[in-house]
């Protein structure tokens, strides 16, 4: 099992102006530990005050430039947003950022993200569409579409019910052949699986329940063989959140859940630290934990 580590906040002591030196510090302490992926949310206010994350007044980034600013402070760990909400731009606009990205972070490591969207306070504050679930999984299938072509250099013109792309042109191309590897969030056993099984080389779970994550992979790897795809190319992923600081979770804790995660088909576990500025966390996890879920594998037959 691999360990990945999500960034969901940017209250960092010292304010706005500490962002950037605090960002570059944390994304190369989880480098140095051996994170094998490093993760931000595509919102545009944080999520809302029962998250537990401070609600719309509390910093938030926009993903892609972030992304393009951690790969310039990182070598290896891999990249993406977790996930791309499909509403807030154009399939081709979504491709051509996520190619920039994977071409100037080197190639081979990024993933384009991408989800239906569920945040509507953040969507109608700041001007963006927010159709019903219908509407946003009909647009996330058309963008899996385009982005599938795209990425593999398909040049043919799309033409589907909410979006039309007469000539995806796309250079420079990725520089390295299935990448990005395109990721499908959602817990969903129906429409998100089935999504998943289609076009995706990867899925995210979002703090799954007891048994909810064996459910989910069980449903995308029946629907994939069903569709002639191979499930073992699929990567399941769920992201938990870990709280180490003092009085709460133990490295051990984190551990557990990585055992139990992988008893259920999960091959990468991503976690959300609320303190990740102290990156001495981060070392403690490479020495502690790491290791340990190196040694563990997916329980689940692919």
């Amino acid at each position: 099992m691999r360990l990945g580590l999500q960034l969901p906040s940017f209250s960092y002591p010292g304010g706005p102006a500490a962002i950037g030196p605090t960002l570059v510090g944390i994304a190369q302490a989880a480098e140095a530990a051996g994170f094998a992926s490093l993760w931000v949310m595509d919102h545009w206010f944080q999520l809302p005050e029962n998250s537990g994350w401070g609600g719309p007044e509390e910093p938030m980034l926009e993903a892609y430039t972030t992304l393009g600013f951690l790969a310039r402070a990182t070598d290896r760990i891999e990249l993406g947003p977790l996930v791309a909400g499909v509403h807030f731009r154009h399939p081709g606009a979504l491709v051509k950022q996520a190619t920039t990205l994977d071409v100037l972070a080197g190639g081979g490591r990024t993933t384009l993200g991408l989800g239906a969207g569920w945040y509507a306070r953040e969507a109608r504050g700041l001007g963006f569409p927010f159709p019903p679930p219908a509407e946003r999984f009909a647009r996330l299938e058309e963008t899996l579409r385009i982005a599938r072509a795209m990425l593999a250099g398909d040049r043919a013109p799309f033409a589907g019910d909410h979006y039309r792309v007469d000539e995806p042109i796309n250079v420079p191309a990725p520089l390295t052949a299935g990448s990005p590897r395109i990721l499908v969030g959602g817990n969903g056993p129906r429409r998100t699986a089935g999504l998943v099984a289609r076009y995706a080389d990867a899925s995210n779970f979002l703090n799954p329940d007891p048994g909810e994550s064996r459910r989910v992979v069980e449903t995308i790897r029946r629907e994939a063989d069903a569709a002639g795809r191979d499930p073992h190319a699929i990567e399941m992923t769920c992201l938990v959140d870990a709280d180490l600081r003092p009085g709460r979770m133990q490295p051990s804790d984190l551990v557990a859940i990585g055992r139990d995660q992988a008893s259920e088909g999960i091959d990468q576990l991503i976690i959300n630290l609320p303190d990740v500025h102290r990156v001495e966390q981060l070392e403690t996890i490479g020495r502690e934990v790491i290791p340990e879920l190196a040694t563990l594998g997916p329980a689940i037959a692919v």
